[in-house]
């Protein structure tokens, strides 16, 4: 099968995509297939995306694999997408360490498992030495708690006289955040045709290029993701500041 094209030289490419994988549920559901389905199939997605932000010159790609908010759905559903998660990291990693990706996650580990700690662990240690790609997956992550837990720690520092109030600036939060040695996200991607981005990455994305696709994520493919590289390059970044 021919390959696509990569995206048209319209410009350099986004540094960071982040994508907030939306849409399993619905594409299993209009199937008449279990949620699990829609999962296994998004895995699928997660595999194709990679390798085409590879083959398009992405230097980071950030997933947004399950929220803070996620741990609410059925225990059912909760425990099947962890067990995918557990199959994904056993299984998925070695081909990533070949294909040169450095993997990490963001998130609230306190709440995983501590297998799935184990194999998250293992994962960002073999792979830390890959250049090639920065693939960060965000598990039990919340942007709200993410501020919350650098505000606390800015209190913490604060009161303790570790940090003068007159030095509580951007950089000083931009420190304490999850994400603190990745760049901000120049592109966010969310699919299934919803035009939110449900506490994911609020602070990172400030200043972010915003695209939203109709696709359901199991079908998000390399075509998906170079045209909204396209639709990015298109784009004149202005960062508030005025034109003309």
């Amino acid at each position: 099968m021919e390959a696509l094209p990569a995206p048209k030289s319209l410009g350099a490419p986004p540094v960071h995509v982040a994508i907030i994988m939306d849409g399993n549920g619905r594409w299993a559901k209009s199937r008449g297939l279990p949620r699990t389905a829609g999962h296994r199939r998004g895995v699928e997605a997660v595999r194709e995306t990679v390798r085409a932000a590879t083959d398009f010159g992405i230097a980071y790609l950030t997933l947004y694999g399950f929220s803070s908010e996620n741990w609410n759905r059925p225990p059912t559903e909760v425990n099947d997408l962890m067990g995918l998660l557990r199959f994904y990291l056993r299984g998925e990693i070695a081909e990533l360490h070949k294909q040169g990706v450095r993997v990490r996650s963001i998130g609230d580990r306190a709440r995983l498992a501590p297998d799935i700690v184990r194999l998250i662990e293992e994962a960002e240690e073999r792979t830390r030495g890959n250049r090639r790609l920065n693939l960060t997956i965000a598990l039990s992550y919340g942007g709200r708690g993410e501020l919350l837990g650098a505000f606390r720690q800015i209190a913490a520092d604060a009161a303790a006289g570790r940090l003068k109030p007159e030095d509580i600036d951007e950089a000083a939060v931009q420190r304490r955040l999850h994400t603190v040695d990745l760049p901000d996200p120049d592109l966010v991607i969310r699919t299934s045709g919803e035009k939110r981005i449900s506490n994911f990455l609020l602070w990172q994305s400030a200043y972010a290029e915003m695209v939203f696709d109709d696709c359901l994520w199991p079908d998000f493919g390399r075509e998906n993701l170079r045209r909204a590289v396209e639709e990015y390059q298109r784009r004149e970044r202005r960062y508030g500041t005025a034109v003309g």
